[in-house]
Parts: structure tokens; sequence; C-alpha cells
């Protein structure tokens, strides 16, 4: 359980980790975003497949093919409403805000709401990982997605400054979007362990949630500023370091 919580906190402190580097450096350029959101992708798409996906048929007896093919489908048609109730963060990205205007403010905090909505999957994936009892690809997926919450943490400073939000405030933010990720991957972990019984389907539930953040929304916004070739070798990149990883641990 101490394990499961500072994997936790780490999970959730990425984003803070992020949002510190985005109050230093004020504007980060995109093409260094890019590369550091697609290398997490890579590194997602490793640990969603090697650490979710593949458990999940293992553990799922003589129905596991289904039960996984049902759980990656029921993860991204979550995701997916999730996605018609707050706007895409790909999307909100791009979106010129104006300073001190109360529109743009409006515009900053749902982009904010959603990031902190679409955190939550991704700490239960990271709790799901831990209640399957295998600690080390737990570890590969909760890297992953603590990969992936350091250009997003960055994201946030940009637009919530240039609102006139203070930077005191918007760091608050970052840790309430962050923290929404301590509290799913405690939910994914106490849900398991409880009823163990659901261990496939909710390792497949997580798989298809990682995938669906990643084709929805990463890829998107890594090939929105020209640097997609870069960008498609440092997804290759990730998922190659976390196979390799993936294969040194056994």
């Amino acid at each position: 359980m101490k394990m499961v919580l500072i994997t936790a906190l780490g999970v959730g402190g990425a984003t803070v980790i992020g949002a510190l580097i985005g109050c230093v450096f004020k504007k980060v350029s995109h093409k260094f975003s890019d590369i550091v959101l697609s290398f997490a992708a890579g590194v997602m798409l490793a640990a969603a497949v090697l650490g979710l996906v593949l458990p999940s048929l293992e553990y799922g007896g003589k129905f596991g093919l289904l039960t996984t093919v049902a759980g990656i489908f029921a993860g991204a048609l979550c995701l997916n409403l999730v996605d018609k109730l707050v706007p895409h963060l790909h999307k909100m990205v791009g979106t010129d805000i104006e300073p001190h205007h109360n529109e743009g403010l409006s515009k900053v905090l749902l982009f904010v709401t959603a990031i902190a909505i679409h955190n939550l999957p991704e700490g239960i994936a990271a709790g799901v990982g831990f209640g399957s009892g295998d600690t080390a690809q737990a570890l590969i997926i909760a890297g992953g997605i603590a990969l992936q919450n350091i250009p997003e943490g960055m994201v946030i400073i940009g637009p919530m400054l240039a609102t006139g939000v203070s930077p005191r405030k918007t760091f608050v933010c970052a840790m309430i979007t962050g923290l929404v990720e301590v509290v799913g991957t405690l939910i994914g972990y106490f849900a398991v362990s409880v009823a163990s019984v659901i261990l496939p389907f909710a390792l497949a539930f997580a798989g298809g949630t990682m995938l669906y953040v990643i084709s929805d929304e990463m890829i998107p916004e890594t090939h929105a500023h020209g640097s997609e070739r870069g960008a498609t070798y440092a997804l290759l990149v990730g998922f190659c370091v976390m196979l390799v990883t993936d294969v040194l641990l056994g």
C-alpha cells in the first residue's frame, strides 16, 4: 500500500513538475513539448499493451479474449462520453486567448477541468496495475502516465498566465489536476483489490482509456505544429524504451 501511495503522489506530482517548468520558462516551444509528449505517448502505448491488455488476456481464462475486447471498448467509450461533456484537449491547446478577458478565462477554466477529468481514468489505470499484483508492470504504467503529465502540466500554465491569473493560483490549479490523478490511482487499486474477479475487465478497461487518450488527444496535439516526423520517431523511441524495460524486468 505504501508503494501505491508513493507512486500515486509521483504520478500526480508529475503535473506539478510540468507546471513548475512552465512557470520558469513561461513559454515552451511547441517543437520541444511535441517531442516530449510524443515520447510519453510511446511509453503509454507500450504500457497499455504490455502492462494492461496482455495481462487482461492472461488473467481472463476461458473468456479472456472476449473480456479483454469488451473492456478495451468500454474504456474507450467511457472517455468518448467524457469528450462529449468536456472539450477535446488538443483543440483547446491551440486556442488563442486574450489576456484579462472573461471569455478567455472561462475557456481556460474549462480546459483545466477537461484535464482534471481526463486525469481520473489515467490514475485508475495506474491503480489497476498495482491491483494486479505485478509491481514491475504497474511501475511501467505509472511511469508512462507520469511522463505524459509533465508536458501536460506545462501546457496548463501558458493560457492561464495569459488571462491574468496569478502564478500562485495557476500553480494551485495544476496541483488540483494532479490530485485528481492521485485519487484515481487509489480508486483503481482498491476496486481491484476488493473484487479481484473484475481484474481482467478492469485491466482491459484501463488499457482502453489509455489507448483512447493516445489516439484522440496526444497524437493529434503532437502533429498540429509541423513536427510530425520528429514526433513519430519520438513515439517509437518511447515505445521501444518501455519494451526494453519490460523485457529486462522480466
